[in-house]
């Protein structure tokens, strides 16, 4: 192997690092210790000028005119974190206002801040403290596949500062218990759900910050992302920046044509993956399996997660076509990094990952392309002459999510008023000038499904409406049997509690952070 023959699988250097992180339910949930690193630089704000004429397709771009409640410009490099920690926003809430670090998070409804003191939180919104607060009288659950929090809804003033000039009014819960949400190592003290109200807590009749904001600050509906960690370490300490443009797109955050793929449902924002390719070659799954059961674009999962069956399928094609011929079953899993003498790079050995997504013609295709650089994803460097990596992928039980190892290499649109998302190359995609991901298209979609979104893949909510309905029936039955059987005895019946809200139904207990 030559050279390759110094790529070593160092476990017990994995796992040494792993030890601060020992509270985390999963490998890599928390970032390891990492040498740290220089970060992309800001992308180049447009010069101010005269404001942008509407486009076609009914879109702001950033250029407005003087005196918009939106100050679209500051909004750009408004975001800092990296794909391990999430990507986080500085809001001001209350009055006086508190200043707090919001992790944006489209892959829930829910605005949600904490509300106590936390050991592993710097700062805490304190409701008494701010005269414009008005409790709901209501408690909200929210809980995710590892981890939960429960707190009290009410209303208050926010400002984003690097985004808006006015404050604007919106539900916001504060959190006042919690359990492996808030994780050693985050530098964020609340979420933004940025998906749609039907994902809501307690009921989808609460309205969304963002479907607030587009009401008060009469923007379109319709927002962009841009997250510049692409190919940089997870840093105990340290930033990279990104852009949430709220209102419209942004021109200078992104290179050549926006793609846009149809939203299949709008509650999470779910899409249609037609297929994967592997250093150019398909893998030749039915194209069922890729939104088995729904496929979603997700900011909040550090990861691309692969249901179960194309995970599988990846791991085979990637290590058939990478140029190491042995690599450990541990790496695959997430159990094992592995590390290089600091003199080398691995992303010369694996292959580029392409995603076909189904274009707005349905007989046209586009594919997002990402190479080594953002799935084999630096981890460390201890000072040990060696550098060490993990597999930004991994299997799931109930969905593909586009996740923030994805998002890294695009400008991302999240288009609600036209129903799609869409993406564009990123400019902060680059490692020493060269871009590490692609978009291109079109395609034909001959020989694929019609439609690749399996028939069962409804909603949560109408399953569960669904399910209490055939129970009421047979209850009706049942009770009607009773009664006739019983109508000679008197019988005595518990009341039910109005008041008990069933957060077991939640949507977002499949959430993976």
């Amino acid at each position: 192997m030559g050279a390759l023959a110094r790529a070593l699988l160092l476990p017990l250097v994995a796992q040494w690092l792993l030890l601060p992180a020992a509270a985390t339910p999963a490998p890599f949930t928390l970032p390891l210790r990492v040498a740290m690193a220089t970060t992309h630089p800001a992308s180049p704000a447009p010069v101010p000028g005269t404001p942008a004429l509407p486009r076609a397709d009914g879109l702001a771009l950033a250029l407005e005119p003087a005196g918009a409640a939106a100050n679209f410009l500051a909004m750009v490099d408004n975001l800092q974190g990296d794909s391990g920690r999430g990507y986080y926003l500085e809001m001001l809430i209350g009055t006086p206002p508190q200043k707090l670090q919001i992790l944006v998070d489209t892959g829930s409804s829910n605005f949600a801040v904490a509300g106590a003191p936390h050991s592993y939180v710097d700062s805490y919104f304190d409701s008494e403290r701010s005269s414009t607060y008005r409790s709901k009288g209501v408690d909200v659950t929210v809980k995710y596949t590892q981890g939960s929090w429960t707190g009290f809804v009410g209303e208050d003033v926010v400002t984003i500062p690097k985004a808006f000039n006015s404050s604007f009014l919106v539900n916001v819960a504060t959190i006042f218990e919690s359990e492996n949400f808030f994780l050693p190592g985050i530098k964020w003290n609340g979420i933004l759900g940025l998906a749609y109200a039907t994902l809501a807590k307690p009921s989808s009749s609460l309205e969304t910050f963002f479907d607030s904001l587009v009401t008060q600050a009469k923007i379109p509906n319709v927002f962009s992302m841009q997250m510049c960690g692409a190919g940089l370490p997870v840093a105990r300490s340290g930033t990279n920046g990104g852009s949430l443009v709220l209102g419209g797109i942004e021109p200078s955050l992104y290179k050549g044509d926006i793609w846009y793929t149809p939203i299949k449902e709008e509650w999470y924002y779910q899409i249609e993956i037609l297929k994967l390719e592997i250093g150019g070659q398909s893998l030749n799954l039915d194209c069922r399996e890729y939104n088995a059961d729904k496929a979603i674009v997700d900011s909040g999962t550090t990861l691309l997660r692969l249901p179960q069956k194309v995970f599988d399928a990846v791991v085979d094609a990637v290590a058939r076509t990478s140029l190491i011929p042995e690599f450990s079953d541990g790496f695959w899993t997430g159990a094992q990094l592995a590390c290089w003498t600091n003199s080398e790079t691995p992303w010369a050995y694996f292959p580029k990952i392409s995603i076909y997504l189904r274009e707005e013609n349905s007989s046209r295709s586009f594919r997002i392309t990402i190479l080594p650089q953002l799935y084999i994803q630096p981890m460390m460097g201890a000072g040990l002459n060696y550098e060490c990596y993990r597999f930004g992928i991994s299997p799931s039980t109930n969905a593909l999510v586009i996740g923030a190892t994805v998002m890294e290499g695009f400008y991302v649109v999240f288009d609600r008023a036209r129903r799609r998302v869409g993406f564009a190359a990123s400019p902060c995609a680059e490692l020493a000038g060269v871009p590490v991901s692609e978009v291109s298209g079109p395609f034909s979609t001959e020989g694929i499904a019609s439609n690749c979104v399996p028939s069962h893949s409804l909603h949560e909510p109408v399953l569960w409406i669904v399910s209490y309905a055939l129970m009421s029936s047979c209850g009706l039955i049942l009770l009607i049997l009773l009664i006739l059987l019983l109508l000679p005895f008197r019988c005595r019946h518990m009341p039910r509690d109005p008041e008990v809200i069933n957060d077991e139904s939640s949507l977002v207990r499949h959430r993976w952070k």
